[in-house]
């Protein structure tokens, strides 16, 4: 027979080195594209990985035994009243558009607490709060704090009496 058809392995030492070379080439190849695709966007996956699993709500126990802590105006205002106050939707008058304001400003303090506990137009009654958690003193305090951004000049509403 010929050399030219016979084994390229002639030593054992050529054989060791032709295993090792045929595991870890490939191993090393592997790596490195894993590197190359994942380069860089490691972060975005952590990201949208967190925002995939963050919670849809959060509850906040309350101490029903505790002194309950009355919101200020602009507290209220933040949690109820800004969804369509802030952007005008569905009509409301926006915060601090004088002009928007001054024709319901003539109605008073009352008249305007009453339009809130009551509703009007668009706006549900109570501005969608659950009397449970806000107070009526607390919209008062709401509607003083809207009425004042608008250049309105209602006194700030007295405390209820504490049990």
């Amino acid at each position: 027979m010929s050399e030219a058809h016979g084994s390229l392995i002639k030593s054992p030492k050529q054989l060791i080195i032709m295993v090792f070379a045929s595991f870890f080439v490939p191993l090393i190849i592997i790596l490195l594209l894993m590197v190359f695709v994942n380069n860089g966007k490691r972060t975005d996956a952590e990201a949208s990985a967190e925002a995939l699993i963050k919670p849809v709500a959060q509850l906040n126990f309350k101490d029903a035994s505790a002194p309950r802590e009355l919101q200020t105006g602009e507290q209220v205002y933040k949690t109820v009243c800004a969804a369509c106050h802030a952007s005008g939707a569905a009509g409301a008058p926006k915060f601090g558009d004088a002009a928007a304001w001054s024709a319901r400003l003539g109605k008073g303090y009352d008249g305007l607490l009453t339009s809130v506990i009551k509703g009007k137009g668009a706006m549900p009654a109570r501005g969608g709060a659950n009397p449970a958690d806000i107070s009526d003193y607390e919209l008062g305090r709401a509607v003083v704090y809207l009425a004042n951004s608008a250049g309105g000049k209602l006194p700030e509403p007295k405390a209820p009496a504490t049990k």
